[in-house]
């Protein structure tokens, strides 16, 4: 292996090891701060860009009544996942929110899809921006698997929040 070989495998393997270190770690902050966030955004009337698309997809309960508890909920989940002791709380009250975040697929397809009913089987693929910001939630998904991952984990001192 020649020396320039040798010197970035080395700068490869920090890397990797940053990465390893400190990776979940910003992950777990990263989706805390976009919980808190869009949940913030729901408490202030006609802010949230999800607001229509939220209570059309409730039709069972007051809208009016649900949309502040869901924005709560959605700060609670936020704040539970900035701080290590509490994500545990955090992930049940995920698990418990994520399956109502897919309903308008169900509730709402008109909405969800650029053609309804699907014409073709690549319709499946042509998503309107509502059913792209729906379809964005397996990511918090994958990451909230990902997190759950480390709770039994010990923290070392950088990950003790």
């Amino acid at each position: 292996m020649s020396a320039l070989a040798q010197r970035l495998d080395r700068f490869d393997d920090r890397l990797a090891r940053g990465l390893r270190r400190h990776g979940v770690f910003l992950l777990r902050i990263a989706i805390g701060v976009v919980f808190v966030w869009f949940g913030a955004l729901k408490l202030v009337p006609g802010l949230s860009p999800a607001e229509a698309l939220v209570k059309a997809t409730v039709p069972i309960v007051d809208p009016d009544a649900f949309y502040p508890v869901l924005a709560v909920w959605e700060i609670l989940i936020g704040v539970f996942l900035l701080f290590r002791p509490t994500i545990r709380i955090a992930l049940l009250l995920l698990a418990l929110q994520m399956p109502g975040t897919f309903l308008p697929f169900i509730v709402l397809p008109e909405v969800c899809w650029s053609t309804w009913p699907l014409a073709s089987p690549l319709d499946v693929f042509a998503l309107t921006l509502e059913g792209q910001y729906i379809i964005k939630n397996f990511v918090l998904v994958a990451a909230g698997f990902v997190v759950g991952g480390t709770v039994r984990r010990r923290s070392g001192p950088e990950q003790r929040l």
